[in-house]
């Protein structure tokens, strides 16, 4: 295919990718009254490509096929789709500068989609199916949901795209896990200036430092953040995984590292993987407990917080 033919085609596809992008949900009749400058046949056969690469959805309402975006139409990029679709594996006949890691040297990886972000992670393609053409299936996939990425595992990600390989996987998995290392220490740096003075700043603070165990966690884990005499946060420990049980966790557990940082005061934190953050009777009296003890020790317990998908919780607000 020469260029002009090319060009030709690629117009042909915006004048039916562009209009789509007006409609919301929408069936085919639909479709091909907004398309007014395509063939209603070439109509049909777009949509079945954008369904084909996960793009469109369609579903059955009332014995009619409707279509709907997989993602915002705002954030979805019908050239960088078209390109996919004219150039097919031949990424090298892309524009350079529509290549995602030519895009990232030059205008830096902020810039970047999402799937041009994992296109990169993925390098090569595999027969029938490139890196791009790989990522953009991935990526409508999890438009709305990228924390769910990497709860999946080697098998569940190739079913999306058979460019997700093992080594594939290993590259986006590792990108992911590095990210969010630099996201942690990051938000300890931030950390070290705050000051725990009220529930609110303590929930916005486990909010931004427990992140991770609140989207992730698969399995309760309780730990306590020590302080110091202002009360700004000195370290945070694990202390236990498993099921919240006030004989798991005992106050020397709880006490040894809060003496150990020679602090003021602890707050109580742990995760619930349901996403629903409110407190059992088991959460309150183990918060009892170590109130308690906190209290003949003179290191005294601030705050409980819950964390979970949903939102974070007090206990303190709770009782």
């Amino acid at each position: 295919m020469n260029s002009n033919d090319k060009e030709k085609r690629r117009e042909r596809m915006l004048n039916v990718v562009g209009p789509l992008l007006d409609l919301n949900d929408f069936c085919a009749d639909d479709a091909k009254l907004h398309c007014l400058e395509a063939q209603p046949a070439y109509v049909t056969r777009t949509i079945t490509e954008l369904v084909r690469d996960g793009v469109l959805l369609r579903t059955d309402v009332a014995g009619t096929t409707r279509y709907r975006w997989t993602q915002s139409p705002e954030t979805f990029e019908p050239k960088q789709w078209i390109d996919s679709k004219i150039h097919g594996l031949q990424l090298k006949e892309t524009p350079e500068a529509m290549r995602p890691r030519e895009r990232l040297l030059r205008h830096g990886a902020e810039s970047l989609a999402d799937a041009e972000l994992l296109a990169i992670l993925i390098r090569v393609g595999v027969p029938k199916e490139s890196a791009v053409m790989g990522a953009q299936r991935i990526a409508n996939r999890f438009s709305e949901l990228l924390h769910e990425l990497p709860r999946l595992t080697p098998n569940e990600l190739k079913a999306i795209s058979p460019a997700a390989t093992a080594s594939s996987y290993a590259q986006i998995m590792a990108g992911i896990e590095l990210g969010r290392r630099v996201a942690a220490m990051e938000t300890d740096r931030i950390g070290e200036i705050v000051r725990i003075t009220s529930t609110a700043e303590a929930i916005d603070y486990c909010r931004r430092v427990f992140h991770r165990l609140a989207v992730d966690g698969v399995q309760e884990e309780f730990h306590i953040v020590t302080l110091d005499t202002k009360h700004k946060p000195i370290h945070h420990h694990n202390i236990t995984i498993g099921t919240l049980d006030a004989s798991l966790v005992h106050p020397r557990e709880v006490f040894h590292p809060a003496i150990r940082d020679s602090a003021s005061a602890i707050l109580l934190v742990h995760n619930h993987p349901s996403g629903d953050p409110t407190p059992s009777r088991e959460d309150h009296s183990v918060t009892q407990r170590l109130t308690e003890v906190g209290t003949l020790l003179g290191i005294p317990v601030l705050d409980h917080i819950i964390v979970a998908r949903d939102r974070c919780l007090s206990i303190r607000e709770c009782e």
